[in-house]
């Protein structure tokens, strides 16, 4: 499922169930090799392995805040540069409010504590779709490239003072321009890049000109280079880029990748596929530390794709808990 079609969030799922479905297997066969001290030393190893994930979620408000210190330090002081630091603190009032809420059954009816013991349940089901999320992403780095491709779209982003490629762009177009070097070295014809961005209000010329500037000074032939500098956003990227290549290459069949960074591929992906483009992406470095601020930008932007579906299920668990609170109540009532 993966191999045919690594742009659906499903394959997180099947993923984990294989993943469950190995492991579980894996146990058997080391317990029955009846060998004591492997068995230990696997069984010792395991459950390393549980407590250093079970720490980790335990004080991931404390690793999301010194995320969002060092953060604050490197980084703008924007919004959303300062998700690890809402979320951390998010974690710690959730913490305060269970702990003062501890006793809350000697005080409140019964149907209004099923309520409020009811209402985490949407907190796991979010909690269910983020980490569906970060398997797809970690699987999408790992997609087999195929180093034969026609055309290659590098995203565009913002510039600094107007005009300069950032470290962050400037890594998706190094990953461009190694990708082609790599496929021309395998004997194959090199590839033509479409650098896709528009020009901001705040820019001096568009994302996809100086894209192709730091290109071009980077050694790259300015014959294989098409500006697509009419998108404002990641789906016009894909949407203006696939007329441009069909306009360039005579017919819709050119093979294609596209080049973002790592955190941010994934979804892309699921807008090529929105755009009618059968591609799949390359995933430029980013620094690790910048990491846990992007993921939940991009999960968050990837739960408001699918919003309809996720607001079906959020209210189907609030009817399902409605319905309990009607049976308790009811149930109370015939008691008296």
């Amino acid at each position: 499922m993966w191999l045919k079609e690594p742009r659906r969030l499903i394959n997180g799922i099947t993923f984990t169930i294989f993943f469950i479905s190995f492991l579980t297997e894996l146990a058997i066969l080391i317990f029955s090799t009846a060998n004591l001290p492997f068995v230990v030393i696997m069984g010792t190893l395991f459950l390393l392995i549980v407590g250093v994930i079970a720490l980790t979620l335990a004080f991931m408000w404390v690793l999301l805040l010194w995320n969002a210190i060092i953060v604050w330090k490197r980084e703008s002081h924007t919004v959303s540069n300062m998700l690890t630091l809402f979320l951390g603190i998010f974690l710690i009032v959730i913490w305060f409010v269970n702990a003062l809420m501890a006793n809350r059954g000697q005080f409140l009816p019964d149907w209004l504590n099923i309520i409020i013991s009811g209402i985490p349940l949407i907190g796991v089901y979010l909690v269910i779709c983020s980490y569906n999320f970060l398997v797809n992403v970690v699987l999408y780095q790992f997609f087999p490239r195929r180093y034969k491709a026609n055309y290659l779209i590098v995203l565009g982003a913002g510039l600094i003072n107007g005009d300069t490629v950032s470290k962050l762009l400037g890594n998706r177009i190094d990953a461009a321009i190694k990708f082609a070097n790599k496929q021309i070295k395998k004997g194959r014809p090199a590839p033509k890049i479409v650098f896709s961005g528009g020009q901001g209000p705040d820019e001096k010329l568009s994302e996809a000109q100086a894209m192709a500037n730091y290109a071009i000074e980077h050694g790259w032939d300015e014959d294989l280079v098409l500006l697509e500098d009419k998108s404002r956003n990641t789906l016009q990227n894909m949407q203006f880029s696939k007329s441009l290549i069909q306009k360039n290459f005579g017919s819709n069949s050119a093979y294609i990748k596209f080049f973002s960074n790592n955190y941010h591929i994934f979804r892309a992906g699921l807008y090529a596929k929105m755009a009618g483009i059968a591609a799949n992406g390359v995933g430029a470095p980013t620094r690790f530390y910048f990491l846990p601020n992007a993921l939940i930008r991009e999960f968050v932007a990837i739960l408001l794709m699918n919003k309809k579906r996720h607001a079906i299920m959020i209210g189907l668990l609030m009817f399902a808990l409605l319905c309990f609170v009607a049976m308790t109540i009811y149930v109370d009532i015939v008691g008296r």
